[in-house]
């Protein structure tokens, strides 16, 4: 065993440039393949470390968001069945922002299913892209940095992490399904002064 943990870093390094572009393309066709996202993260951050892993993953899932909206648009049938696994999950539940948010960090939430929801959320092609690539970072940095310690920590402190995600997720709920504007949280600065 340790002579292929010795071996890994050293493929990695033989593999040049080529090696985060096929883990990009992994996740990209992650969803054929069935991998769920905490998978390949850990594995990015396995095979790449925290920074690299969180950067190549953050890109490969930002890259599967626009990819997925324009499969939706170019294949009504794959829209039709995302809204049907939409209405067999969460029936007609309306969700804020913040909600698909803290799902996005859950491991096993269906993505294209919360992209679906963002892409109903918001008005445009950009204001999507800026709330999917938003949505990934937090969840990228969590699976790459603790998704092994998650998967290896005891069922019951499991169970508390998860839990807490629940509790935070049913709080943004009853406040209400306020949708956050993008520059509610970076304003633009006036172009002209004077």
């Amino acid at each position: 065993m340790e002579s292929f943990n010795e071996a890994i870093p050293r493929i990695i390094e033989e593999a040049g440039w080529l090696a985060p572009v096929l883990f990009i393309l992994l996740h990209l066709i992650r969803p054929l393949l069935f991998i769920p996202v905490i998978v390949v993260c850990i594995a990015g951050g396995y095979l790449f470390g925290f920074v690299y892993g969180t950067l190549y993953s953050i890109i490969g899932l930002s890259l599967m968001s626009l990819f997925f909206f324009k499969l939706v648009d170019i294949f009504p049938a794959l829209r039709g069945r995302v809204l049907r696994l939409k209405k067999k999950v969460f029936k007609d539940r309306v969700m804020s922002i913040g909600q698909v948010m803290i799902l996005r960090m859950m491991p096993f939430i269906h993505f294209h299913l919360l992209s679906l929801y963002l892409m109903e959320m918001t008005s445009s092609f950009r204001e999507y892209m800026r709330y999917s690539v938003v949505g990934v970072i937090l969840p990228s940095m969590l699976y790459t940095a603790f998704g092994q310690v998650i998967t290896e920590m005891p069922w019951y402190l499991s169970i508390v992490f998860f839990g807490s995600l629940a509790l935070l997720f049913s709080y943004l709920g009853k406040r209400g399904t306020a949708v956050y504007k993008w520059d509610r949280f970076f304003p633009r600065k006036a172009i002209e002064r004077g």
